[in-house]
């Protein structure tokens, strides 16, 4: 439908079909927008996908799944630098994908999120364990959101660490 004369054809199409067969032009936009979401997971997903086979990870996820349970997924280097954010890290943190490559997770915390909770992960860390936390992150602006992160780290073929992935989800 390039023009009006085709866009009239249509309408009186639809005009004549039976009222139940309609479907009110608003409902495209929730169509729209759960599409676009699922889209940018699965491009997020297979990209992901190859990022663990070109760093030879060991471990596996189904990060699709994730996503679609609108968790967000970050990708450390061993030396904890971003080195991969999805998409949805924008409705989370405010940041954009590309804000956040290169920086420290730390760049999300501030003066309220909890010491402890920064010590046990530092320490779960450095003995190179998975851990869980909740803890009171910083979105760009300076509002506060509850994250709920579990993180893992990630060995090559090698059994050396090369990664970092962590699930995270505002709590």
């Amino acid at each position: 439908m390039f023009d009006l004369e085709s866009y009239d054809n249509v309408l009186e199409k639809l005009s004549k079909m039976p009222e139940g067969n309609t479907m009110p032009l608003h409902s495209w936009d929730f169509f729209a927008v759960n599409f676009d979401q699922k889209a940018t997971a699965l491009s997020d997903a297979n990209k992901l996908q190859e990022f663990a086979k070109v760093n030879h990870w060991i471990s596996s996820w189904n990060f699709s799944e994730e996503l679609q349970n609108q968790k967000t997924i970050v990708v450390t280097d061993a030396r904890l630098n971003i080195v991969f954010a999805t998409e949805n890290i924008l409705q989370m943190t405010g940041y954009q994908n590309d804000e956040v490559i290169g920086k420290s997770p730390k760049m999300f915390q501030g003066v309220n999120t909890c010491k402890k909770d920064l010590e046990d992960m530092k320490i779960a860390i450095n003995l190179e364990q998975p851990f869980e936390k909740t803890l009171l992150n910083y979105k760009k602006n300076g509002e506060t959101y509850a994250c709920k992160i579990q993180a893992f780290p990630v060995f090559n073929s090698k059994k050396k660490l090369v990664n970092f992935v962590a699930f995270e989800i505002a709590a």
